[in-house]
């Protein structure tokens, strides 16, 4: 058991510190340089998983809460409550970059082209409805997250180390359930379809221009990259977001949480905010020249 929650903390530095690189990265580019749109998406997409990270169950945030002698119920509400938020936002902001990538490597002769300009407009509109949208919609857990006090109370269930959930009625349940679920199943189905649009586009693209390139030219162009990182990227998020969504609803609604699938859902959380900063550096070639730079510079100056 120890050995896992070691693997545990492995994932989550990686994936903090990749997300810290990638987040000081697009820091850097929207202030000192012209970002691209999506830059800014993608910079409140890696401060998202940060902080998924840090409250992150018995990771991180709780650590420092402790240290503080902070009291534990507001301990446990604060972590649960931001890690809820969280979670809905890296899924409405994963859509809208789906969305927005779409849109713009859409043809001007498509349907989609003609948004192109209003979602570049009205994207500070968006971010405040997705973000006021979860920071209310998630604040109905407050009420029902406690410190953990007695393992023999049958009205609670432990699903941290020092935290509790408590049972909800019956009908506030269900309703919650049928609102994630129906919102979670309406944002997958748009990334998916999103994706399956931009590969179709990109590979169309990569047909039209084929004679213009040698073979081992092609295995390297850029299409094929944004393909396949769209591709890894999706899948993984899909994969890992309702395997998430399928043991956290049904632990709820049995009233079940044993601790060793309490830390296989906190693997499977971690899968994609650890391998999505991962595939945008390898992607990315700024990165990849600002990285080949910075080598270079060194290597000179050590010679």
């Amino acid at each position: 058991m120890s050995s896992f929650k070691n693997i545990l903390y492995f994932q989550a530095g990686l994936g903090v510190l990749a997300n810290m690189f990638l987040l000081c990265f697009y820091i850097f580019i929207i202030i000192g340089h012209r970002p691209k749109p999506t830059d800014l998406i993608s910079c409140q997409l890696t401060f998202i998983h940060i902080m998924m990270f840090l409250t992150g169950g018995d990771l991180f945030l709780t650590n420092i809460f402790e240290s503080l002698n902070i009291d534990n119920d507001f301990k446990c509400k604060a972590t649960f409550y931001i890690s809820r938020v969280m979670r809905g936002l890296s899924i409405c902001t994963t859509c809208f970059l789906s969305v927005f990538q779409a849109v713009t490597i859409s043809p001007s002769t498509s349907l989609l082209a003609k948004f192109k300009q209003k979602l570049k407009q009205y994207m500070i509109h968006v971010f405040l409805c997705i973000w006021s949208f979860n920071l209310s919609y998630s604040s109905n857990r407050i009420f029902y997250v406690r410190g953990f006090t007695n393992l023999s109370e049958t009205n609670q269930m432990q699903v941290t180390k020092s935290c509790s959930l408590f049972r909800m009625n019956y009908i506030i349940k269900v309703l919650i359930f049928t609102v994630t679920t129906s919102r979670d199943v309406f944002l997958v189905g748009v990334m998916l379809t999103t994706s399956t649009y931009m590969v179709i586009i990109l590979c169309r693209h990569q047909r039209q221009f084929k004679h213009l390139h040698s073979i081992s030219h092609l295995r390297a162009s850029p299409e094929k990259r944004a393909t396949q990182s769209i591709l890894l990227l999706v899948i993984c998020f899909v994969v890992t977001y309702w395997v998430d969504f399928i043991i956290s609803s049904t632990s709820v609604l049995l009233w079940i949480y044993d601790p060793v699938i309490l830390r296989v859902q906190k693997f499977v959380m971690y899968a994609y905010p650890t391998i999505s900063p991962l595939v945008q550096i390898s992607s990315d070639n700024r990165i990849i020249i600002m990285l080949k730079n910075m080598h270079l510079k060194h290597h000179q100056s050590f010679f």
